[in-house]
Parts: structure tokens; C-alpha cells; sequence
């Protein structure tokens, strides 16, 4: 199978997962170009479209070249405005790696294999605000002072720059302090990493490999719930680095006192050091962000288009540079800048469905996040632990959803709409002066 006759297969397969607004958007102008010793090189138009390719579809894209070929290692992607003319004109030739329109992507675009690190995620690339000042200056007083704060806890919603920032640390230390050994890694590929070193029995390997690091940063600390041996490893790697001083940074999306199935000493340990909210970024911000992100692209949009935007997007930072890298796209494929009439068709194009919360859903959440039963909440049962839960649903319910007070009554054991009014009105008022729970109810509508 000849290249094109390779990728025109994957898309296929991508097409069947993908919208069709995002297909158009970011595949249209997609070509494979050669299949190199298992590395197939992607042909691109333009870095926009390089960088969200790799960024976001790079698993799917990976995939549906491994279903289609096994020896399909990985996958690099070139920018190239006229190789997909060559390549419709002449679909059996393999391409010569060194034509001059082929323009190999930046060594700066690639993950360092040494510590996993992104080196765009800078401290010059983050956009600093009201929102998210304090967790800047946590990150900033380690740099000074490295183990200032131990460890280092950040924890928001997805897409609210926890990632940029945590390698933003480790970018800087990497860059000024080259003798300190630097990693980051996700709990997941900890996870993972830990699993296949038992299972070949190179556990001893494992463990030194981590403890030798001066800054180790761990991401989406989450996954590990429900881990026990991950946990446990996790554990004592904590207590080596810490005892010998070295700077430990963790994010998750929630407070570490708030993520199920964690054993309760790593929990400790979490909260031992500074631990600090990242939360959506206001309204100002997200625009400073989209002028920043649009000027390092060397595409800067109009005051009008960046509000327009910054007013539709709810805080998530990943959202926003969607919807920027769309409209630099279709800007530089028009070779002018849009109107914003035409901003408001390319948002709509790429628009998500709403999602819907069912009470199923609600009560789903609630019953982890408290660790009880799911069906205990519809009992007629007046035990502590069981009737606070139900109080929250019901309130979440109604405040969230919408649900009104016989429906919610009904769909929780069929009680009455006066027992629901009374649950609502006791939550709604103790949010006024108790912070824990104010806490607890922001958690569980992140995790909604």
C-alpha cells in the first residue's frame, strides 16, 4: 500500500470519529508523504494545523495507521504548501527527504525524550491574571527557593493551564540549572511504568530510576485512585525525595482531600505542603490570553474578535486555543483576516453538544464522591452518612439541573416535593457560611 492510498484509508477511519466541522478543519489538506523505517511523515499547510494535530489527535492519527500498518512506528509531521499537489500528481512515488519545500518540524515542538518535558511550556508563554496569580507566585517562590513549598499541590478543572504551569517549573530548571534531573510524568504512565516493572521483575530498576531526581513532577495525580500498589510505591518515593530535599510537584482536578480511594497518609502528604486552586480564568483574562496566543503565532486578531470569543468559551484555556487555531486557520487560508460574522460561523461549525446531566449521573457522582452506595440513596434510611448526600442531590438537582421538586421527589424514592424543598433550602443556606461544604459541592460539579 503506496502512501496515499495509506492515509486516504486512515482518514476513513478518523472521519468516523471525528466531526465532520473538525475533519474539514484540520484533515482537508492532510497528506501522508513517505513512510520512513516506521515513522510515517504527515504533510501539513501550515504550523496552526501541525501543532493541533499533534497536540490533540496524535493517539487517533497513531492508531489508524498502526490498524492499517504494523510497523508503523510513529508519526512526524512536515509543513509543506505544495506537497499535496506532488503527491495527488505522482501517488506512487515515495518523496525524497530532501526537497526544499519540506520544512522538518521544529526540534522545539517535540516532547524531550530525556524528561518528558513540552519545551513551549514556559513561564514567558503563561499568561498570568487574577485567576490564577497565586498558583504563579507558589511556582515562581520554588524556582527561587527550590523546596519552598513540599510538595507543590495544584489542582482545577481541566483546561485551566495546570499542565503549562507544573512544566513551566521544570522547563525553567531544566534551562538554568542543567546539572538537576529534571521529570514529569502522568500518574497514568507512572502507573503503567510501575505495573509492567513487577511484572518482569525489574522493580529494583524502577526504583532508582525515580529516586534520582531533584525536581519530580507528577500530573492528573487522579488516575492513581483505587491503585493500591501504585499508591503504596508512590508512597515511599515520596518520603526518599522528600527526606533528601527535592522538589515534588503534583496536579490533580480536584483538592487532594477530595480525590476517592486514595489511601489517607499519601493524602497527607499531598496536603503537607502548599496546595493551590487553579480556578477558569475570568472574562479580561481569557481575552489577554487569545491576543497573547494569536501574537505568538504571528496572526494577531482584532479587539472585537478576541471579545467575542473570550464571551463564549466558559474558562477552559484548551477551548479557547481551539477556537483561535480554527480561525488563524481559515484566516490564513483566505489570506486576510475574517469578519466576525465569519468568526461566528467557524465557532458554530466547531461547537460541542450540550451535554445533558441525568439524574442517573448526578446520583453516580455523589455515591463516589462519598463512598456509599448508589441505591442507599432512594432507601427510606435516616442514617447520617446516607441522608447528607441525598440532601446535595437533591439540591444539585434542582440548582444544576433544573429538575423540578415532584420530579426530583419521585426520582428519589418516591418521596414527597416538600421533603426536596426542604433539602434544597438547608443546603442553599448552609453555602452561606460553611466553607466545606462549599468546597465539596464545587468538586462534585467538577467532576459533573
Amino acid at each position: 500500500m503506496n502512501p496515499k492510498q495509506l492515509w486516504d484509508s486512515a482518514l476513513v477511519e478518523i472521519g468516523g470519529t471525528v466531526s465532520k466541522a473538525n475533519f474539514q478543519t484540520w484533515f482537508k489538506d492532510t497528506a501522508l508523504s513517505r513512510m520512513e523505517e516506521g515513522i510515517a511523515y504527515l504533510a501539513v499547510p501550515n504550523a496552526f494545523v501541525r501543532d493541533w494535530l499533534s497536540d490533540k489527535y496524535h493517539k487517533m492519527i497513531l492508531h489508524a495507521l498502526r490498524a492499517l500498518s504494523e510497523n508503523t512506528r510513529s508519526v512526524e509531521y512536515v509543513i509543506s504548501k505544495d506537497e499535496q499537489k506532488k503527491i495527488a500528481a505522482q501517488p506512487q512515488v515515495w518523496l525524497n527527504t530532501n526537497q526544499n519545500n519540506v520544512e522538518l518540524p521544529l526540534k522545539e515542538h517535540y516532547i524531550n525524550k530525556e524528561n518528558n518535558l513540552n519545551p513551549r511550556y514556559t513561564f514567558e508563554s503563561f499568561i498570568v491574571g487574577p485567576f490564577n496569580e497565586l498558583a504563579h507566585a507558589a511556582a515562581q517562590a520554588i524556582i527561587k527557593k527550590p523546596a519552598a513549598y513540599n510538595p507543590l499541590f495544584f489542582y482545577g478543572n481541566t483546561g485551566h493551564g495546570k499542565t503549562h504551569l507544573i512544566q513551566a517549573v521544570g522547563n525553567y530548571f531544566y534551562k538554568s540549572e542543567p546539572r538537576k534531573k529534571i521529570f514529569y510524568i502522568t500518574s497514568e504512565k507512572f502507573q503503567i511504568e510501575f505495573t509492567n516493572a513487577m511484572q518482569n521483575t525489574s522493580i529494583n530498576q524502577f526504583k532508582e530510576k525515580y529516586r534520582v531526581y531533584d525536581v519530580f513532577i507528577m500530573d492528573d495525580i487522579q488516575f492513581i485512585s483505587g491503585k493500591t500498589k501504585t499508591q503504596e510505591e508512590l508512597f515511599h518515593l515520596f518520603n526518599t525525595l522528600y527526606e533528601n530535599n527535592k522538589q515534588i510537584i503534583f496536579s490533580a482536578d480536584v483538592h487532594p482531600n477530595f480525590i476517592s480511594d486514595i489511601q489517607d497518609r499519601l493524602k497527607s502528604r499531598f496536603a503537607s505542603g502548599m496546595v493551590v486552586d487553579l480556578p477558569a480564568p475570568d472574562f479580561e483574562s481569557r481575552i489577554a490570553i487569545l491576543q497573547s496566543k494569536a501574537k505568538i503565532a504571528g496572526f494577531p486578531i482584532s479587539n472585537e474578535t478576541a471579545q467575542y470569543l473570550a464571551g463564549i468559551v466558559d474558562g477552559n484555556i484548551r477551548e479557547i486555543e481551539g477556537l483561535l487555531n480554527a480561525v488563524v486557520c481559515n484566516s490564513q487560508l483566505k489570506n486576510r483576516e475574517l469578519t466576525l460574522a465569519e468568526v461566528k460561523q467557524i465557532v458554530k461549525a466547531n461547537e460541542k453538544p450540550k451535554k445533558t446531566t441525568s439524574v442517573k449521573d448526578v446520583l453516580r457522582v455523589i455515591s463516589h464522591f462519598y463512598q456509599i452506595e448508589e441505591a442507599s440513596i432512594y432507601e427510606k434510611t435516616r442514617r447520617k452518612e446516607v441522608v447528607r448526600p441525598r440532601q446535595i442531590a437533591m439540591f444539585l438537582l434542582r440548582e444544576d439541573c433544573a429538575v423540578s421538586y415532584p420530579l426530583i421527589g419521585q426520582k428519589l424514592g418516591g418521596r414527597d416535593h416538600t421533603t426536596v424543598i426542604h433539602s434544597y433550602e438547608k443546603i442553599k443556606n448552609e453555602l452561606k457560611h460553611n466553607s466545606t461544604l462549599e468546597q465539596e459541592i464545587k468538586q462534585l460539579r467538577a467532576m459533573l
